[in-house]
């Protein structure tokens, strides 16, 4: 591996557990101080390692820097020291050393608080999007601004917003009390699904940008399981409903990156280890009382994971979307529902219901009109998926919809 490929790597990987660490020791107020430690020691990784070549273990190299970078830091900066002393972790004196903990628990102890930090209430959804990415995934801000589709001056706003706004709140980097996750769980899971869907549901055309958005959201996820104090059942069907999404993601789009609809999916391209694992965490967590969004949206995807198109795979993913509106309604699970609907009672009936949701804004709503009305009325199929033309913003999508009126026979 080339040293810069390497180093990108690292980047990736440490960037945001030094971050974490660092924020975790220093607070929340100091953050820029963490990030401006250690973005120093890639600098000083990037100028040492084109001189010397790469170290035995680059990984322990990193570590070493950071900590004599925050120690030297703290030993000039005296005024900072002091004000920084009651909220030290590990109640060290400020005439002793100050311990820079980079174990593996310490680590893992401090992206628990931050993920807990960062997705915080006080916060506008959009700026807990991004600061996670930004913070618990060290994403840099024009890979957040692609993801997004908008500019890095966007990104820049709405990340030091959200700074702002837990400084002035004050909010603390700690490990979640059990109350505080019973509080704030269901927000630190709306943050990680929305993560993971800008991955999955990306209208960004980079492919690896898209695949690491929904790799971090699931390790963030991971991360929640294996706490103890955070390994709740809506935390695994969350993990369950991921992998199977993560499994048809390469057959989700052909070579030209036009959208390929389910029934026309390469199955072969579905990875079976995520299916498998899918399947392990929504049985681990099918026996409890409480049943969330995600254990139901899991079903969902797991039967869409079933390719062989029985009466029992519609049967059951439509009961399954009729809990879902029933838990907790939404205009796109509505539309969603009328595909299952037609598999079970035909396409006359799912119409029906599809026009009473009138998303006249959306090209998804006309998109699935037109598909409903192929083969039952192909004049009012080409009309709607004309609208659908109109509304698509991106060439993909576009491609994706003139390629759908070209079927039609009228």
């Amino acid at each position: 591996m080339e040293d810069s490929q390497l180093l990108h790597n690292l980047f990736r990987t440490e960037y945001r557990k030094l971050v974490s660490v660092l924020c975790y020791l220093f607070g929340i107020k100091h953050v820029e101080i963490a990030e401006d430690i250690v973005s120093d020691t890639f600098l000083a990784a990037t100028e040492t390692w084109s001189l010397k070549g790469v170290p035995e273990n680059p990984t322990a190299w990193l570590y070493t820097v950071a900590k004599n970078k925050t120690k030297n830091y703290l030993k000039r900066d005296v005024f900072f020291e002091q004000k920084l002393s009651p909220e030290l972790k590990y109640g060290a004196e400020m005439s002793e050393e100050i311990v820079v903990d980079l174990s593996s628990k310490n680590i893992a102890d401090s992206q628990l608080a931050m993920i807990f930090a960062v997705c915080n209430p006080y916060i506008s959804t959009e700026s807990q999007v991004a600061l996670a990415l930004n913070l618990l995934c060290g994403f840099g801000i024009q890979e957040i601004a692609d993801a997004f589709l908008t500019n890095k001056e966007v990104v820049y706003k709405r990340i030091n917003r959200a700074k702002e706004k837990l400084k002035v709140e004050n909010i603390k980097i700690e490990q979640p009390t059990a109350l505080e996750i019973n509080d704030r769980l269901e927000p630190v899971l709306t943050t990680l699904y929305l993560l993971f869907s800008e991955g999955y549901y990306s209208s960004s055309q980079n492919t690896i940008l898209r695949k690491d958005l929904c790799a971090e959201a699931m390790r963030l996820v991971h991360l929640l399981m294996e706490n103890k104090t955070t390994n709740k059942p809506s935390v695994n069907a969350l993990f369950s409903l991921m992998s199977f999404h993560s499994s048809r993601f390469d057959a989700r789009t052909n070579e030209k990156g036009e959208i390929v609809l389910y029934d026309d999916q390469d199955e072969t391209k579905w990875n079976q280890e995520l299916i498998i694992q899918g399947t392990y965490f929504l049985n681990q967590e099918s026996t409890g009382d409480t049943i969330t969004r995600y254990h139901l949206e899991a079903g969902i995807a797991y039967w869409h994971t079933q390719k062989e198109d029985t009466d029992e795979k519609w049967d059951n993913i439509l009961q399954l979307y009729n809990s879902l509106l029933i838990l907790e309604y939404s205009p796109i699970a509505a539309l969603n529902r009328t595909f299952a609907l037609a598999k079970v009672h035909g396409k006359e009936l799912a119409i029906q219901e599809a026009e009473k949701l009138k998303l006249e804004d959306s090209h998804f709503y006309f998109s699935l009109l037109g598909h409903l009305y192929t083969d039952f009325d192909n004049h009012k199929a080409q009309t709607h998926f004309k609208s659908a033309l109109k509304l698509a913003k991106l060439e993909a999508d576009k491609a994706t919809i003139e390629r759908n009126i070209k079927k039609l026979v009228l």
